[in-house]
């Protein structure tokens, strides 16, 4: 890509779009395209397509997406897999209809089967049963992934898809009704140590932050779900109830690490088959607790809700292919969470 180069970042405002375009600001690109939701309607074909009409972009980071983890995976899955496979599909469509020079396809490593052998490997997509939590999910980004592969062969386009682990950072989605693990975590983990400290005007400021605080969440930190006053502290100590055994592996990735690959894979990457995107380390959901609940400073209880899905037993990603390229990933996961919580807590933009 060229310095001037009119380059769309789809999803500027989330997660990864924001870091895309963190990036691209500082490596010097100068010619940034953004819409907001109420400015374009990605689910909206015709709003799409009148869009790359008007703006013609050169370059395309597809990051926009409906995600969530399993609960509003469990919850919305006809929303998941129409809102995803519109979203991707119009934008791909358009880019071929004006002529993008080249667009990056950012998918997830759930595509890959539930009892993947370990790291999984960019070959093994399709080889197996998908996770049923985010079968929905998964699926859209798989039909992303074969459209830009199809338009490649037939349309001789330069489309690549680029699958990353699970992700973390700044702008991430911190409400326990839709958030993924990590951010979850370090939000219970918070609203318990407030309860603790019986900073109840605290617990108050968070939810008008950060969304609503879920009954059986009030309820573990000692708040009445009707009446929402504390729960006598003689007959209540405050705790983080967490999903599952604890027993999963899990990779994580920092955004910020995920934007710098992708800058890299857009300049030097052109081919339709897949690559992974990771740290190529993993620890157990169980470790992640505890340095989380660390980092954050709670001294209470946590208890494991065996009731609740696991998920996949574990996910680590071969980056070999990746790596071969050039690429690695540079910010340690007790690092990253560090600068999270900071940016959680508002002491750094």
């Amino acid at each position: 890509m060229e310095k001037t180069s009119k380059i769309y970042v789809a999803g500027h405002q989330g997660l990864v779009g924001s870091a895309i375009v963190r990036k691209l600001r500082v490596e010097g690109y100068t010619h940034i395209i953004t819409r907001t939701h109420g400015e374009l309607d990605l689910i909206r074909q015709d709003q799409v397509e009148t869009f790359f009409k008007t703006e013609r972009p050169d370059y395309v980071f597809l990051a926009a997406a409906k995600v969530g983890g399993i609960w509003g995976n469990n919850m919305y899955p006809a929303q998941f897999i129409y809102e995803n496979i519109a979203i991707q599909t119009n934008i791909i469509h358009a880019s071929y209809l004006y002529e993008a020079k080249k667009l990056l396809f950012l998918g997830s490593s759930c595509i890959y089967p539930k009892l993947c052998p370990q790291p999984i490997k960019e070959e093994f997509l399709l080889s197996g049963y998908l996770e049923s939590t985010n079968e929905p999910y998964a699926i859209a980004k798989i039909a992303g992934i074969k459209t830009c592969q199809s338009y490649n062969r037939q349309y001789k386009t330069r489309y690549i898809s680029v699958m990353p682990n699970n992700l973390y950072g700044p702008n991430d989605n911190f409400n326990l009704e839709t958030s993924h693990v990590l951010p979850a975590m370090i939000r219970k983990f918070h609203l318990a140590k407030l309860a603790l400290a019986g900073d109840w005007e605290g617990v108050q400021k968070d939810e008008a932050a950060h969304g609503p605080i879920p009954d059986d969440m009030k309820a573990s930190i000692g708040l009445d779900p009707i009446t929402h006053q504390p729960i006598n502290p003689s007959t209540h100590q405050p705790s983080v109830i967490l999903w599952g055994t604890g027993s999963p592996r899990r990779e994580f990735l920092h955004v910020d690490d995920l934007a710098d690959a992708c800058l890299f894979l857009m300049n030097h990457y052109d081919e339709s088959e897949l690559i992974n995107i990771g740290w190529g380390k993993d620890q157990t959901i169980r470790e992640l607790a505890e340095m989380i609940s660390d980092i954050v400073g709670y001294k209470g209880s946590i208890k494991w809700d065996s009731g609740k899905p696991d998920g996949t037993p574990r996910k680590i990603l071969d980056v070999s292919k990746l790596a071969e390229k050039g690429w690695r990933a540079k910010i340690d996961l007790e690092e990253g969470i560090q600068e999270v919580y900071r940016w959680y807590l508002g002491e750094t933009v």
